[in-house]
């Protein structure tokens, strides 16, 4: 790659014809957490919190910081392969080992809103996905799929988690939509706007948990809680989405951006 291509990126980002999106959601003490069925014993996750250290009193007059508390996957947050039993033994599968490439790629954006809307239980199969490809062309090997829904502008609702008797109901993933992505298009892993990769519910759909199960055992990574999937476009957006670097991590909150074209 030659000196060119990285000034001409500069100079985007200077000139405005390049523009940085934030699919960030905003951490806080109210930042929902995914709910995992009590059945299976597992721990929780803890929500987020955070407790001044100092802010300029007299445990530091001249210095503000925090404590933070969190699990690795609050808010919008990283998956790494490690983070699902089908995923622990390949190499390279934690935040601290997988490669840089996996945190930098395109993105295609497929939009299934109204069918969300339509169910909330909506699971994206393989006829979606090749019907999309037929209006904006193949999804290329190493990009992110990222799965508009729209279900980010619920956030601040208990109609994000979409939580009833039965569990969750929010959209998610056909297994075999998962094994097609990964095996016949080899992307670098999918990520959703709703509280986990997964639809809500996952513990029923065979296998369990689908896109955890499929995606991570194929060494693929994840990305949950995005939010302004509105604003990219369908092809042609650069991801950037680094995790903390925690060692054996399975996962962290992350700052994701987007660079897209601007003007």
């Amino acid at each position: 790659m030659s000196n060119s291509i990285l000034e001409t990126v500069a100079l985007g980002l200077l000139d405005g014809s390049i523009r940085i999106l934030d699919l960030t959601a905003t951490l806080h003490p109210g930042t929902p957490t995914l709910q995992l069925p009590t059945d299976f014993g597992w721990g929780e996750s803890w929500p987020f919190s955070i407790e001044t250290i100092s802010r300029y009193d007299d445990k530091g007059p001249a210095w503000y910081w925090n404590n933070l508390k969190c699990g690795e996957h609050t808010g919008t947050h990283f998956d790494a392969p490690i983070h699902w039993v089908s995923g622990k033994d390949l190499e390279n599968n934690t935040t601290e080992t997988l490669p840089l490439k996996s945190f930098v790629a395109p993105a295609v954006v497929i939009d299934a809103v109204a069918e969300a809307a339509a169910d909330p239980d909506f699971l994206m199969d393989v006829d979606f996905i090749k019907a999309w490809e037929a209006k904006h062309g193949e999804i290329p090997k190493g990009a992110w799929v990222l799965y508009r829904t729209d279900w980010s502008k619920k956030m601040d609702s208990d109609e994000y988690l979409g939580m009833r008797e039965d569990g969750g109901h929010t959209p998610g993933w056909d297994p075999a939509t998962v094994t097609f992505l990964t095996t016949e298009r080899d992307i670098a892993g999918v990520g959703v706007e709703t509280v986990g990769t997964d639809a809500g519910q996952a513990p029923v759909q065979d296998p369990m948990f689908p896109c955890h199960n499929l995606m991570h055992g194929a060494n693929k990574c994840g990305l949950a809680s995005l939010c302004n999937l509105d604003q990219l476009p369908a092809t042609g957006a650069i991801i950037i989405a680094a995790p903390l670097k925690i060692r054996g991590g399975s996962g962290s909150p992350s700052r994701v951006l987007a660079l897209v074209p601007g003007r």
